[in-house]
């Protein structure tokens, strides 16, 4: 067998069993991978404005990230913790008072006593939830890793690209290198789409609960856009305790609530996400429902949470290697037939 064609086999096999063995290391290096690319941006958006370079731009651009969130936790922490206290301590009571209304009707009692909910946290889903993110350090270690992965990615990508590429054969390593090259730009330009999503779904959620009179509607904002980060099932998960909080409210609250969400997830499918994903990544709304649900049962929360970036990298590679480099070097059925017949009459 021709050395190209073990060293991919050996590629192929050592990430295939890294995400077998170990999916949560597996998940725990991509997110690394995932921060590198956006301190590599945020550096690079330091560059252009300041000349300074590269290696200095990500430490100015990571110092200034630092500052500006020790700067909003220093100016907004007490605010935010009071209203997660509150929200933390009102949810069980919306939850009670909501089981309590649906009690009254026969075929919802009847749902609530087959329903198991101890079963989902305690049973293999509940396991498969929080292996991903739990680890010997735990989700804060995990952290700290994914953190230090990204600085020292960002600061010296040429030391770990090189590294990958002597895993290939040499005739192999410019369509590696460039390959690699593609794979960065493909996050980087998804994880700059989705940090403008998630900041104007945050944003626009706060500012509608907050003229509409609900309560808690700062954190119900930082909480809509953090979930945004996981799209189609994190908007879902997003309007749960908003959605619970108004129930306790009354049915026009309830009403209103549910406006102020469906608005701004309707303006963010159709019109901010467009914008912003224009000539950047654009993925199938069904593609990626399916791999987040396929990510999420394998690997658990932190699987269904990088579901897009790792569809959005699988989508390019496919395309490259398999469209591009296998499918699209097959000659024409016709040019086939014609080269037989001429081999035939020769």
């Amino acid at each position: 067998m021709p050395r190209w064609k073990i060293s991919i086999a050996v590629a192929a096999v050592v990430v295939l069993l890294l995400f077998i063995l170990v999916p949560s290391v597996a998940l725990v290096l991509f997110s690394g991978l995932l921060m590198a690319a956006f301190l590599n941006g945020g550096g690079g958006l330091v560059e252009r404005v300041t000349n300074v370079p590269r290696t200095w731009s990500i430490g100015i651009f990571t110092l200034l990230l630092l500052l500006a969130i020790v700067g909003v936790f220093t100016v907004a922490a007490t605010s935010i913790a009071a209203q997660f206290n509150e929200l933390a301590s009102q949810i069980p009571g919306a939850i009670e008072n909501l089981r309590g209304r649906l009690e009254e009707y026969e075929w919802a009692s009847s749902a609530l006593d087959r329903a198991n909910p101890a079963g989902l946290i305690s049973g293999e889903g509940g396991r498969a939830a929080s292996s991903a993110v739990t680890s010997t350090f735990g989700a804060l270690g995990n952290f700290v890793i994914i953190v230090f992965i990204g600085i020292y990615v960002a600061i010296a990508p040429r030391l770990y690209r090189d590294g990958v590429l002597q895993l290939f054969a040499p005739s192999l390593r410019p369509r590696a290198s460039h390959l690699l090259g593609k794979s960065a730009s493909t996050l980087k330009n998804w994880l700059a789409a989705q940090l403008i999503s998630m900041t104007v779904v945050g944003v626009l959620t706060g500012i509608g609960l907050l003229l509409i009179g609900m309560p808690l509607a700062f954190i119900l904002g930082i909480i809509a856009g953090l979930l945004a980060f996981i799209p189609n099932i994190g908007p879902v998960l997003a309007v749960a305790p908003a959605l619970l909080l108004a129930f306790g409210e009354g049915p026009s609250m309830l009403l209103w609530v549910a406006a102020v969400y469906l608005a701004v997830q309707t303006l963010e499918s159709y019109v901010i996400t467009p914008l912003v994903q224009q000539e950047r990544v654009d993925l199938a709304p069904a593609l990626v429902i399916a791999a987040q649900l396929l990510f999420g049962v394998l690997f658990g929360l932190l699987g269904l949470a990088l579901a897009m970036p790792l569809v959005a990298v699988g989508r390019m590679l496919t395309k490259e290697l398999y469209v591009h480099d296998f499918l699209e070097r097959e000659a024409p059925r016709e040019t086939q037939l014609q080269s037989a017949e001429d081999e035939r009459r020769n």
